[in-house]
This record gives structure tokens, sequence and C-alpha cells, in this order.
């Protein structure tokens, strides 16, 4: 390598030189401008120490005195030596205004006239000049020297001071400059020069000792050589990048000009042949297809002869053309190129009846010129298809036919017979040819007058396959040639049941799916309320979307509770399927529990928690493996409660780890109201915070779940402020109209997640709709407020109920004074029925039980439960209150009650209060 290194011939004993030269001429100009630089400072320093002392010694105390006194020269003489030793100058020099020295160095020139210029000094100003002068007793030099005036007490110049270094101190320093800087020139040079010199050993390497004349001749060859095969050559990086492509290969790939140095997967490569150059995997005559080309393709590493350099290198030669001297090239291209597109575009959907239409529309013009596919009703419905069905199907999909066209119509019914050629398909579990149907016979006894129309038609050729996959048949797909087409071949019934493969598993795929959801939706529908109960305080509209991948658990319910108030409740259990939809049915089943016990919303969300918290552990203790599990929790439900009361006007409201509600007001105003957050349910521990929000009557109370305002593209925050859009500004809507507004702007074009929507609108019950009155506890005051009890039910006009009210209210009024603690109250609601409430302030709750025939008492919660529709107690946080509903009007569902029965209850109410 020496040799090598040194032949002047070669390109890196020329780089070397080169180098050295450059480096030697940057070394010495580097060293000439750090001398001068040093010059330049040196100069500068003299200057500034010669203005340092003049300004001293001129601005010294004493020194205009001495100006003043008769003879300076004895007082400024000893000064000015002492100051000039210490201030390290050659001579300090003080005058008079005229020039005149009254101090020097060498005391001969002392009277004589300075050699400087003092005219800017007598203006004020500072003087910095070079000069030749006297510096000490026989010496004369170019001194480096500062003029400065001395100013009086009145501010007049009175004197003159000069002080000097001569250019050879200046030059002193520079002197004491030079070793460091040609110290760091000569390390400068060495470091350069070795640097070159390694340079030039990698360039040496490189090039391997070849001189300029000999690479260019190389780099020549090479560039004819790469350019002139018939076969492409590229070469690819690790990172994927293409470093290098010749003529052949741009032309096979269809290279844009500057492919070079850029990444293949921007090279508008199939995606296919992109992900194969970027393997680096070892291939030999791998044959693929590039556009409308059939290239075999060959890769192998470059690092056995690249210094162990990574990357591959790749070369492509055409067989398209010896294809075609086979005369197999275009029709295996196309097959190749058709399987392709039937595994991309086949089954996109998981809808049967799309599935169906895919195979038709990628068979057709490119295998068939019309192709039809049949399927069992079954198996559109989602159910599984039976054997005794085969020889009914309902024609799903066509391509390629015109209305002319004397083939079944989309819709049909075909019932084949057990000799025709589908059947036959079917009964052999392969593709049938028809190759020439005007020679064929078989096919014609299906339909013998159609068989004629259709050969009149000019359709000539016929394949029929059956689709069938895991061993269930799903239908027939036919292909037909027409007119000038070519007739089918032996060899197109494999690729025909190929094709017919594909497509089959995508479609029992979909009809899995089809069966799936069909059977989660109908439970989920089953499980979702059919409508709104009968009630004055809401007026109610709601919404239900499943997901596009099915339904999942989210629910909501319209509840009545006494005293004219309505529960709505929203919930979501996380997930889909069957599962999901079973435990939202458990849940909304608990919530109807718990709200007919009338417990506040935060006490319902604790009793579902404890629910949701014991599914979960019975679930994990079922003793099934985790993979056998559809599903191991139900972690994830949430929940909304909320009572509204039409009295008050007062809407009471909790919440488990759900989106917080939206209120419209009546000015088509939007809020938020806060409902404290609390976790999902199931967790157990955290206790449930409830919210009370006066809602003007019309308002609207808008609950939903989170698939209405979250998606994966868009975060909660940008959901909420579109559902505010959608909502405000729009005063006086129904609430239908909102539900509509709502999910015209929500719902997304792919649902990914379900979604519930409730909105209630607030009505209130008129205050002369509610009678009220307080009780004294003692029995004479029964009679009283039964009375007007009574004119106020004839101030309704509900005197054909007054007896049984009556009687109801006498049984409640007399057990309230007897058994409870007061205050004691009575309040009747007139709403879609009459309402009855009997409230104390005890939590003793009375009981209904069947009273012996010596019992003195007992009986009358039995006669009440005989006159009320309905009947209750609810406890509230200062007592309880006992509730009767009656319908308004005796409709003489009473008079089927035993007459006797009754008479015989009444005689045994022997109490004169009553």
């Amino acid at each position: 390598m020496l040799r090598s290194l040194l032949n002047v011939r070669s390109a890196a004993w020329q780089v070397f030189v080169l180098q050295v030269v450059i480096v030697l001429v940057l070394v010495a100009a580097a060293v000439t401008a750090l001398v001068l630089q040093a010059e330049r400072d040196s100069t500068r320093e003299a200057e500034q120490r010669s203005v340092t002392a003049a300004e001293t010694f001129a601005n010294a105390p004493g020194t205009v005195q001495a100006l003043k006194s008769r003879d300076p020269t004895a007082v400024l003489q000893p000064r000015a030596e002492a100051s000039r030793r210490r201030a390290d100058v050659d001579f300090i020099v003080v005058t008079d205004t005229k020039g005149i020295r009254y101090t020097q160095p060498d005391p001969n020139y002392i009277g004589k006239e300075v050699i400087a210029t003092i005219g800017p000094a007598l203006k004020g100003h500072t003087v910095i000049e070079r000069s030749e002068g006297p510096v000490r007793p026989g010496v004369r030099q170019v001194v480096v020297q500062a003029v400065v005036p001395v100013f009086g007490a009145d501010g007049a110049v009175v004197g003159l001071v000069v002080a000097g270094l001569t250019a050879r101190n200046a030059s002193d320093l520079v002197e004491q400059q030079l070793p460091i800087i040609f110290g760091a020139g000569a390390a400068a040079l060495v470091v350069a020069t070795a640097g070159t010199g390694l340079v030039t050993r990698r360039l040496q390497r490189q090039t391997h000792g070849l001189g300029p004349l000999e690479m260019t001749r190389m780099y020549e060859h090479h560039d004819a050589v790469l350019h002139s095969v018939r076969e492409g050559v590229l070469i690819i990086d690790t990172d994927g990048r293409l470093l290098l492509a010749n003529d052949e290969a741009r032309r096979l790939l269809a290279l844009p000009a500057d492919a070079e140095k850029r990444h293949l997967e921007d090279l508008g490569l199939a995606d296919e042949m992109a992900r194969l150059l970027a393997s680096g995997e070892a291939i030999t005559d791998e044959v693929h297809l590039a556009g409308d080309r059939l290239l075999a393709v060959n890769v192998r590493s470059t690092a056995p002869y690249s210094g162990g350099q990574a990357g591959s290198v790749v070369t492509l030669r055409d067989t398209t053309e010896l294809a075609a001297v086979t005369g197999r090239a275009d029709v295996a291209r196309e097959r190749l190129k058709l399987l392709y597109d039937a595994g991309v575009k086949v089954g996109t959907t998981l809808d049967v009846v799309r599935t169906a239409e895919e195979l038709a529309e990628v068979a057709v013009p490119r295998f068939a010129d019309v192709a039809v596919v049949d399927l069992l009703d079954s198996v559109v419905r989602g159910q599984e298809p039976r054997r005794e069905t085969w020889r009914q199907m309902r024609r799903t999909a066509i391509s390629g036919m015109q209305e002319t066209s004397p083939l079944y119509r989309l819709g049909e019914v075909i019932r084949f017979l057990p000799a025709s050629t589908p059947m036959r398909a079917l009964e052999q579990g392969r593709a049938v040819l028809e190759r020439d149907l005007r020679q064929s016979t078989g096919w014609r006894e299906q339909d013998p007058d159609r068989a004629r129309r259709v050969l009149e038609y000019g359709l000539h050729s016929l394949v029929t396959v059956p689709l069938q996959a895991r061993g269930v048949v799903l239908g027939m797909a036919n292909f037909w040639r027409f007119r000038d087409s070519p007739a089918f071949e032996e060899e197109d019934l494999s690729f025909a049941e190929e094709i017919a493969a594909r497509a089959a598993v995508a479609l029992d795929n979909a009809r899995r799916f089809t069966r799936e959801r069909s059977m989660a939706v109908t439970l989920q529908r089953s499980l979702l309320p059919r409508g709104v109960p009968e009630q004055g305080a809401l007026e109610v509209a709601h919404r239900y979307l499943p997901a596009e991948a099915g339904v999942g658990g989210d629910w909501f319910d319209v509840i009545q509770l006494p005293g004219a108030r309505v529960a709505l409740v929203v919930g979501d259990v996380v997930g889909h399927g069957l599962h999901a939809a079973a435990t939202m049915g458990r849940l909304r089943t608990a919530v109807h529990n718990f709200s007919a016990l009338d417990m506040a919303p935060d006490e319902v969300l604790t009793h579902l928690d404890d629910l949701v918290a014991r599914i979960d552990n019975e679930e994990s203790a079922d003793g099934a493996a985790p993979e056998h599990r559809e599903s191991e929790s139900v972690t994830g439900a949430t929940c909304l409660y909320a009572i509204y009361d039409p009295v008050t006007g007062l809407c009471t409201v909790a919440r488990a780890g759900h989106p917080n509600p939206a209120v419209v007001l009546p000015d088509g105003t939007v809020t938020y109201p806060h409902v404290p957050a609390s976790p999902p349910l199931g967790l157990g521990g955290h206790p449930f915070e409830t919210t009370e929000v006066r809602l003007p009557e019309g308002s609207q109370l808008v609950l939903y779940t989170d698939g209405l305002v979250e998606r994966r593209d868009r975060d909660l925050d940008t959901g909420l402020e579109l559902l505010h859009e959608a909502l405000e500004g729009q005063a006086g809507r129904t609430p239908e109209e909102t539900c509509r507004a709502v999910i015209d702007a929500m719902l997304p074009e792919h649902p990914a997640d379900d979604i519930a929507l409730l909105v209630a609108r607030t009505l209130v019950l008129p205050p002369s709709k509610v009678a009220h009155w307080n009780v004294p506890p003692d029995p004479a005051a029964v009679a009283p407020v039964r009375a007007e009890c009574s004119a106020q039910l004839r101030t309704w006009g509900l005197e054909d109920i007054g007896f049984a009210t009556e009687l109801i209210l006498s049984e409640l009024i007399t057990n309230a004074i007897r058994y409870g603690v007061p205050p004691i109250k009575v309040r009747l609601l007139h709403d879609h029925s009459l309402i009855c409430e009997v409230s104390d302030g005890s939590s003793t709750s009375p009981h209904l039980r069947r009273a012996k025939t010596t019992d003195e008492g007992g009986r009358g919660l039995f006669l009440v439960a005989q006159f009320a529709q309905r009947w209750g107690t609810r406890y509230t946080p200062s007592g309880k209150v006992i509730w009767t509903e009656q319908p308004l009007h005796d409709d003489g569902a009473a008079a089927t009650t035993d007459d006797t029965l009754v008479d015989d209850l009444l005689d045994q109410f022997n109490d004169p209060t009553i």
C-alpha cells in the first residue's frame, strides 16, 4: 500500500500533494493574520496605557495648583517621574498652554517646546498620535503618545500632560506572542497533515491505487455495460432506498427520472413489488406481475462484494415476451391479475348480497360476458343452509346482463330440475362446462322456451360452479360467454372453481356475521323498551342506532314513578355482541326493580354497582377457561339515572362513568349541568352523588351514550361542541325534531359504536291540579279533611270516584294518626290519574295482610287495594309517603267487586271517627 500511495500517478498521491499545499497556504495565511492582529492589539494597548497615564496625572490632586505655582517644574518633575514608573510608560511630560515643558525624563529638554499636536488638546480634546522625540537623555525614538488637557476650577485649560510609549516597547508585546502563534501554526500543520494522510489512505483504499485516467475509463466501461444489458439492475440499501437503477430497470418498472436516492414506497410501485424488493431476502427467478409485465426477479445480498456493507442487488428479466411466444402470456397474466382482484375486491363487506354482487362484478368482462349468482334464501337471511333446499335458489346478483336478456331477473326464485346443469354441478361438487350451448341438450331441460331465447340472444357458452365453503353449499355462480367471445375451455373450469372458492369463503363469513348480528339485534330490540309509558310529566322522543359491526350494550328507559314523577335512564355496557346485549337486559331489569322501590338516584346506582360486581364474580368463578369465555367482566358499564318531578320542576340526577346530560332551555340556550362524576359500575366502594337541577317548563333534557359524541378520530370535547351546535338556537322544537337534528348532525357514516339518545321536554303540573292539607294528629281531624278532599274532587269534576277516594283517604289518614309521627300531610294530584298521598314523619311502613275473623283491624289496606289501581310506600328524608293511584273516572271495574265482600268489610269499620 505504501508503494501504491507513493505512486505519483495515482489519484490518492495527487490528492495528498494538493491537500498538503492547501494546508501550508492556509497555515501561512493564518500565522500572518495572527501576527498582524497581534501588532494591532499591541498598538491599541500602548495607546490605552498612554491615555490612562496622562489622564490619571492630569486629574491627580495638586496638578492644577502646581501649574499655577511660581516654580511648576520643582513640584511636578518628581511627581511625573514617580507616576511614569508606576504606570510603566516611557515618559510623562507636563507643559503649559503654549507647549513649553515643565517636566521631562531628560532634564535638558525642560523649558523647550514639546513635540506634539496641542491644538485639539487646548480645546479640551484628547489627542492620540505617533511622533518622534526624546524619551531619555540622548535617546530619540518613534513614540505612541497621548495629549490630555488639564482643566482648572473654572473649566479652562491651564496645561497639558503628554504620556507615551516607544514603538519598540509596543513591539515587545508582539514578540511575546510570536512563540504561541508559530507553535499553534505548527500544531495545526501537523494535525492537518495527519488528517490529510488518513483521508488519502481511505481514498487509496477506495480507488485501489488507480489514476484519474484509469478510473475514468473504468467508469465509462461500467456505465456502458450497466445500461446496455437486457436485464434490469437495481442496488438497494437496507433502508429500502434505491441507490442505482440501469435503463432496463427503469423501463421495466416505469421508474421516474429522479428515482435514485428515493425510497421504494415513493416510486409508485405496486405494494407487493415494493415489499419484495425491500425485503432483502434471497430470491431466485420468482415471477411477479408489474403493471402488464411478468418479471423474473432475482435478489442477492451485496455484503460479500462490498466490504461488508449491507444491501441487496436485484436483477429483473422480462418474461412476458417469452410467454407470448407460447401463446399463454396474456391469458396467464390476466388470470393472475383477476385472481388477485378477486381476493381484494370480493368480501370487502360482511353483507351477503353485496359480496355476491362483488363476485359478479369482478368476473365481467375479464372472464365472462355475463355473470349471475344464485343463493339459497337461508344464506341471505344468515341461517344454516340444508341440502333439501338446494333445488330452490334466488337470483341475488347479476353483472353484464342487458334489459332484453332472457335470463332470470334479479330477485326471481329459480327451482332447478334434478337433471339440470346446476343440479349436476351441486351433486358433483365441482364446475360443469357447457362448451357449446347449441350442441348441448342437458341444460335445456330446465326451461326449453327460455333456453331457445337464450340462444337467440347470443349466449353460447356456460360454466356453472357451486359456491361452497366449509362443506356447506351456499349457492351457484353461472358464467356466460356472448356472441363473438371464444367459448369456455376445460382449463377455464379450474379457474372458475378457484374464484368461486374465494368468493364462497367471503359469502360464508358474511352469512355467519348476518346470523350473529340478527340474533344480537333481535335480543337487543326485545330488551329495549317498545314504547314510552303514558304520563303527564315529560314529552319523550328516543333513538337507538346499532353499530355497523353489531349491536352493543346501550339502552335507555322511561319509568313512571309514584307522585306523577318520571325516571329517565341511559346506560352503556362496553362491547358488542350477545354478551353485551344480555348484560344490558339484566341491568335494565334491575333498574326497573330498584325503581319500583322508589329509591333515590344515588341509591339505584349503588345497587347497580353491587350487581355488576356480583356478575363479574360469577363469571370469573364459572370454571371456564378464559379463552372460552365470551367476556370476562362488565366493568365498562356506565349509567345515568334522573328523576323529574312535574310538581316542583326539580330534576335529580346521578351518573356512574356516563357523559354529562345536556339541557336546552326554552329560549334555545344549551347548558351542561354539572353532575358529579363517579367511576363506572362494578368497581365497588365508591360513593355516588346527586345533583338537583330546576328545569323551567318547556326545557329539554338530552341524555345520550358516548357513541354519539366520541369517536376514534374525534375526542370527547369536540363531540360535545358539535352536540352543543346541533342543539343551540332552535327554540320551540319538539323532542322528535331535536332527535332528528342531533342524529343528522352527529351520526358518522360508519358508526363504530351503538348510540342511544333520549330527549325529554318538561311539563309542569299547574297549581290548580295540586291540592294539599296539613292534618293535626287528632282522630277528629279525619272527617273535615275528608270533606275538603271531596269538595276538591267536585271542583275537578271527579264526583264518580269520590266515594272510593273518601274510603282510601279515611284509611290512610287514620293509620297515619294512629301509627305515624307528625307532621301529617295530605296531597291530591290531578294528572292522568288521581294520586292520593298521605305523609308522616315515621319510617314504619304498613303492609297488606289477611285479617282473621276475630281481628278487630287489619282490613283497611285490603280495602284500599281493592279500590286503588296501584298503591305503595316511598321513603323521604323526613319520613314516608303512602300513595294510591285511581283512574279519573269509574270505568265499571269497581262494579265487578263482590258487593257482599265490600259490605262485610264496611260493616267492620266501627270506629265512630270514620
